[in-house]
C-alpha cells in the first residue's frame, strides 16, 4: 500500500493527462507553437507535458484549458479512467502553484455529473471564475476570503471553519486561503453537464 507521504504532491498519470491535452489541441486545430504563444508556457514544456514526460501545476493547467476552450476540471476528468466510487484520504494530490504546500485533489473519479475539489494550504489565484452551474464552497478548517461580483458591486466575505458559501451560476467570483492550515472543498455540477430542471406538481 502506498503511504500518504508518498502520494502528497503527485499528479494523475502524466501520460493520460498529456494525451487528453494533445487530443483537445489537435481537435481544436491549434499548433503547439500557437498554444505556447497563447498560454505563455514554453513550447518544450508543452511538448513534454503532452508526451507524459513532465507534470503541471493546476494554475498552468487552467491556463492551457482556457486556450483550448475548456476547463481544468474537464481535462482532469477526461484523463482519469478510474471509476472507483471511493476516494481515499491518502490518494494523490496535485500541486496548485509554486506556493509551498498548496495542493488540490479531486474527490470524484472520472467523468461524473458532480465535481468536488479539496484545496489545502495557502491556495490563491488572481483569476476570476464564472460557472454555468451553481457551486458550494465549504471551509473545513482555517480561513478563506471570498469575493463575489454582484450587480450592486463587489462583496467580500471572510469564512471560517464550518462556514459555507453558495455561489449562483453566472456569478463572477474568486477566493483565497488566508493561512497554511486552510482546507476548502468546492462542490458543483460538472462543467460539461446539462442540468435538467423539472417542476413538481402538487396533488390537491
Amino acid at each position: 500500500m502506498t503511504s500518504a507521504a508518498t502520494n502528497r504532491g503527485k499528479t494523475l498519470e502524466s501520460s493520460q493527462l498529456g494525451g487528453v491535452i494533445r487530443d483537445q489541441r489537435l481537435a481544436a486545430g491549434i499548433t503547439l507553437a500557437a498554444l505556447s504563444r497563447e498560454t505563455g508556457l514554453s513550447q518544450s514544456f508543452l511538448s513534454q507535458l503532452e508526451n507524459g514526460r513532465t507534470n503541471t501545476s493546476l494554475r498552468s493547467l487552467q491556463t492551457i484549458a482556457d486556450a483550448l476552450g475548456t476547463t481544468a476540471t474537464v481535462l482532469l476528468a477526461d484523463s482519469d479512467t478510474d471509476t472507483d466510487p471511493i476516494v481515499r484520504g491518502d490518494d494523490e494530490m496535485m500541486t496548485i502553484s509554486d506556493a509551498p504546500g498548496a495542493l488540490v485533489r479531486s474527490l470524484v473519479r472520472g467523468k461524473r455529473q458532480l465535481r468536488a475539489l479539496e484545496f489545502t494550504g495557502e491556495a490563491h489565484d488572481d483569476r476570476e471564475f464564472t460557472h454555468g452551474h451553481d457551486e458550494i464552497m465549504y471551509v473545513v478548517s482555517g480561513q478563506a476570503q471570498a469575493r463575489l461580483t454582484l450587480p450592486g458591486g463587489d462583496v467580500e466575505q471572510t469564512l471560517g471553519a464550518g462556514d459555507c458559501l453558495y455561489v449562483e451560476a453566472g456569478t463572477p467570483h474568486r477566493w483565497k486561503a488566508l493561512d497554511e492550515k486552510t482546507r476548502v472543498v468546492l462542490f458543483g455540477v460538472a462543467d460539461d453537464m446539462v442540468v435538467r430542471r423539472t417542476t413538481r406538481r402538487v396533488k390537491g
